[in-house]
């Protein structure tokens, strides 16, 4: 299946049925292992597209994988279905696990890291809520659909999969220079976890990459205190074939042991208390 899971990315560029080639491989996985897994729809996108997935297992603590809030980080999408290969060969005991490979469904069509909405290009991931969002939020139907499915599953661990900067990086990853959390410790013995096969950077999300109010790792932390991690993937928007298969290689044990290894309940204390200063996203931009 990685064979195949590579080959659709051989070619990627613009084209309208890059997303049917995804689908049809939710689908392959979940007939490969019938007992294992299933293909869902967690809602749908502006166009009435369906965001389609894989349930994994049946256990009563729910995870979340899910690639490509920016469409042309493909990468990410080939992680995502190379993990839910794995984990519906040989599922987490205890665990329903879901991955949602494709979040953006038209800006992966068009290899555009903006989704179109009914009212034009949004960024889906500054589309969320947050302590620093003073802005409204969730103008994508796919940004609402997830959240509203990570409130409704029980979501207690997730993982957020974008390329390219090699680095596992967990809250927060806000405007302000407050950036320690009850839980860095535990947060940064995950992500140690989590990169033994990639040697990633391990990071605060600000620190190790810039502050982005509206992204879904720190919204999922803030609103729910779920155990969240983005992965920054590879060295490249346009990864080639072997660079793919390497990708999916060192990241798909990382991934499964996070989930393993994550509190089995969501974090208690995960208030954001400190102070929002804008100007440290500013002085980003600037630099």
């Amino acid at each position: 299946m990685l064979d195949a899971i590579i080959s659709l990315f051989m070619l990627a560029g613009p084209n309208p049925s890059n997303y049917e080639k995804v689908t049809d491989t939710l689908q392959q996985i979940a007939q490969q292992n019938p007992s294992n897994a299933r293909v869902i729809s967690i809602g749908v996108n502006d166009q009435g597209v369906p965001i389609q997935g894989l349930q994994i297992g049946s256990g009563q603590l729910a995870t979340l994988v899910v690639g490509t809030h920016h469409g042309n980080e493909y990468g990410s999408t080939a992680v995502a279905l190379g993990v839910a290969d794995s984990l519906a060969k040989a599922p987490i005991a205890g665990q329903t696990v879901y991955v949602i490979p494709v979040l953006n469904i038209s800006g992966y069509n068009r290899n555009s890291r903006y989704e179109t909405s009914l009212s034009g290009s949004v960024d889906p991931n500054r589309d969320y809520t947050g302590p620093c969002k003073f802005s409204t939020s969730y103008y994508l139907k796919s940004t609402k659909a997830l959240a509203d499915f990570i409130d409704a599953k029980n979501i207690v661990t997730s993982a957020t999969l974008h390329t390219y900067y090699p680095a596992v990086a967990y809250p927060w990853g806000i405007s302000t220079h407050d950036l320690s959390t009850a839980h860095d410790a535990q947060y940064i013995a995950l992500a140690r976890a989590a990169t033994q096969e990639s040697n990633y950077r391990v990071g605060n999300s600000t620190e190790v990459l810039y502050a982005a109010d509206g992204a879904f790792e720190d919204y999922a932390y803030w609103k729910h205190g779920i155990w969240s991690l983005l992965f920054e993937l590879g060295f490249s928007h346009g990864p080639s074939p072997a660079a793919i298969k390497t990708m999916v290689e060192v990241n798909t044990p990382g991934l499964r042991r996070f989930l393993e290894s994550a509190p089995k309940q969501r974090a208690s204390d995960h208030q954001f208390t400190g102070r929002c200063d804008h100007n440290v996203m500013q002085r980003i931009v600037r630099e």
